[in-house]
């Protein structure tokens, strides 16, 4: 059963989109939770970097992690050079409480800033402010050193509380660029999910057309009281934006799942399902782990098989106190070649098995 988005999707400057450009829902009666969800059409905010800035390494990683899907180890290891051109490097961070108090600690955004520089997208769930000058004022922050051009995505505010919630993707201009025709929010009509996914699909810069790395990320963020049944419908997203036309086959879920890889429920069931995190602690604290990058593993033949959790408190050296004004979250990573279909050896040259 396939029906359309009824509202019309709009640019970011208000004016509709053909309606070639909706997308078909996907509908399960699996385990008789029928689940709907397809493309819900919402004004997505672009704004374009001002400033330059470089891109550091990424050092510092928390440990070697296994494959539960296919046994193979991936490899989790301190980068001492972010200059290679044929790897894109792609995050995702629970920002705790991302708004109007957090802007006012400096020394806090200092270090968000150099972490999103760390990466050449990065998924950023809990952005919660009236104000829409968050993304924004973070993105200036973020540009305001080295050479390389940011830009950022961000979705509606989210949320069955008034505590409302935003998904963002900040990107960096010279590695990857948006496909503008598939960027939106699951809808999610029987509302089994606290905050809808945000989609977006990208391609890495520098292949010629046809043979770049396209793939797109799911953004997600669980309610933590209700995990279990969330977790439980994130493989019909999935399944949904398989097939929203775009014809893409890496399909990235990332974010922060509030369950670690061994309470992935029905999602962990997809055929070839892989997970970056397994084990290891992806909080502050050292003592849960919640956030994870998931993909088909035969599909996502572009994934180098390095990955992790990166551990910036160790690296800036901070004191719990101080790690705490940035987030209660540490930010998971994985690398993935820029060419499309190829893969990768799983660990040479720079890679090294962490300590």
């Amino acid at each position: 059963m396939a029906t359309l988005c009824r509202r019309v999707p709009v640019t970011s400057e208000g004016q509709p989109i053909p309606t070639s450009a909706w997308r078909h829902s996907v509908v399960s009666d699996r385990y008789s939770r029928q689940p709907v969800f397809y493309r819900c059409c919402f004004k997505v905010l672009f704004l374009l970097a001002l400033h330059s800035l470089g891109c550091d390494v990424l050092e510092d990683i928390v440990g070697p992690v296994d494959d539960p899907a296919s046994g193979s180890d991936v490899v989790s290891n301190d980068v001492t050079n972010t200059s290679d051109d044929e790897i894109i490097r792609i995050g995702t961070f629970n920002i705790q409480v991302f708004g109007q108090s957090k802007l006012a600690k400096h020394d806090a955004m200092d270090a968000l800033a150099e972490i999103a520089r760390r990466f050449d997208v990065l998924a950023i769930q809990e952005i919660r402010s009236k104000n829409q000058d968050v993304m924004p004022r973070f993105l200036k922050l973020i540009n305001a050193k080295g050479n390389a051009h940011y830009d950022f995505i961000i979705g509606p505010r989210l949320g069955r509380t008034v505590s409302k919630e935003q998904y963002a993707y900040v990107f960096n201009t010279d590695r990857v660029v948006v496909d503008e025709r598939f960027v939106y929010s699951v809808d999610d009509p029987d509302d089994l999910l606290h905050r809808s996914p945000l989609v977006a699909r990208f391609q890495a810069v520098g292949p010629a057309n046809g043979l770049a790395f396209t793939f797109t990320l799911i953004n997600i963020h669980t309610d933590p009281d209700e995990a279990d049944l969330e977790v439980n419908v994130l493989d019909d997203v999935v399944n949904a934006v398989r097939q929203d036309g775009s014809g893409e086959d890496d399909v990235i879920l990332l974010g922060d799942l509030n369950a670690d890889s061994k309470h992935l429920g029905h999602l962990a069931g997809l055929p070839e399902i892989m997970w970056v995190v397994s084990g290891e602690p992806t909080n502050v604290a050292l003592s849960a782990s919640y956030d994870n990058i998931l993909f088909h593993r035969r599909d996502t033949l572009e994934f180098t098989g390095v990955g992790g959790v990166y551990n910036f408190p160790k690296e800036f050296s901070l004191s719990r106190s101080s790690a705490d004004e940035i987030s209660d979250h540490l930010p998971v990573w994985a690398e993935f070649s820029i060419y499309e279909g190829v893969s990768p050896a799983l660990a040479s040259g720079r890679r090294q098995v962490a300590r």
